[in-house]
């Protein structure tokens, strides 16, 4: 791929790939861009509504298209949603792509940080706890199976984690913190879609 490297956040609900992204992409001067939102926004309603109205086959086929999509765009942050990972072609994409950071939340943290979320079409049930146990038993090989770096997010905020992501891509030497590119972005560069 040409231009700058892409990373693409990878893991359960509840890690925070949305808000760790954002951070890392303005302090590394690259575009964030949340997968689930541009699926949402290109389908004209937001996931619950797709879920109802074409299932979780019509929403993973929807998310298959973008995530081959974006993870072609050269120098962004993608947050990718939590059951991306089970689709074989989006695992090919995200493998050969960019550098891969599974944001690892145990089943506990997941459960404290979604409780109250109504807008996770898979937790609506009676036992939410038992349904991340389930989810998690057969996501987290394969986020492994894709990830460059393990980054825990049990332990700290956004912050904490966004440092732990940071060193691990500055390991690579592909990654320099850019002085200033956030508050640009702030001020007024829209990012990518």
């Amino acid at each position: 791929m040409d231009g700058p490297a892409s990373v693409f956040l990878v893991g359960p609900m509840g890690a925070g790939k949305s808000s760790v992204g954002r951070r890392l992409a303005r302090l590394l001067g690259l575009d964030f861009v949340d997968a689930d939102e541009v699926v949402a926004r290109e389908a004209g309603m937001d996931i619950p509504a797709i879920f109802a109205a074409e299932g979780e086959a019509g929403f993973r086929a929807r998310e298959r298209e973008v995530i081959d999509r974006l993870t072609r765009l050269p120098g962004i942050v993608l947050a990718t949603g939590g059951g991306a990972v089970m689709d074989p072609a989006n695992r090919a994409c995200l493998l050969t792509r960019g550098h891969v950071v599974y944001l690892y939340a145990d089943v506990e943290t997941q459960h404290a940080r979604t409780r109250r979320s109504r807008h996770r079409p898979l937790l609506q049930t009676e036992d939410p706890r038992a349904r991340l146990a389930e989810l998690f038993a057969r996501r987290d090989p394969l986020y492994r199976e894709v990830a460059d770096f393990v980054v825990d997010t049990r332990g700290g905020g956004v912050e904490d984690t966004v440092r732990a992501v940071l060193a691990q891509l500055r390991a690579t030497g592909e990654f320099r913190r850019r002085r200033g590119v956030g508050r640009r972005r702030r001020e007024g560069r829209r990012e990518r879609p």
